[in-house]
């Protein structure tokens, strides 16, 4: 990806690895998000305004990792920036999303694609 944008002070651009990652490109990365705990994927460029061909391949993505996180046909495609509005990013989210979230201890970064553990 050409001319990618960074934000030193934005924590979507600064890509820390605490949690789990499904997946890694040079356009986007998909973790589970440290708010919800639900696969979101990250444009790797700081701003709102990808692409409609980015957004596509981004979106593909994340519907990988609901797949991989609550099987087929369960989560739903949040596309709402609330927390960071002005960094792309989309979450999936499952029915139970909210009341597992408090229930649920966190996951934990062990890798890109690897199998998805919790912290203990």
């Amino acid at each position: 990806m050409k001319n990618l944008r960074f934000d030193e002070n934005c924590e979507l651009c600064e890509a820390a690895r605490f949690t789990h990652w499904y997946y890694e490109d040079e356009v986007c990365w998909v973790a589970d998000c440290e708010a919800c705990s639900t696969p979101m994927v990250v444009w790797k460029s700081h701003g709102t305004e990808p692409t409609s061909g980015e957004v596509d391949w981004m979106l593909a993505r994340l519907s990988d990792a609901g797949l991989q996180r609550f099987g087929k046909e369960v989560g739903s495609l949040d596309r709402t920036m609330r927390q960071i509005p002005e960094h792309f990013h989309a979450h999936i989210r499952d029915p139970q999303w909210l009341s597992r979230r408090w229930a649920e201890a966190p996951s934990k970064y062990s890798g890109v694609g690897g199998l998805r553990q919790l912290v203990r």
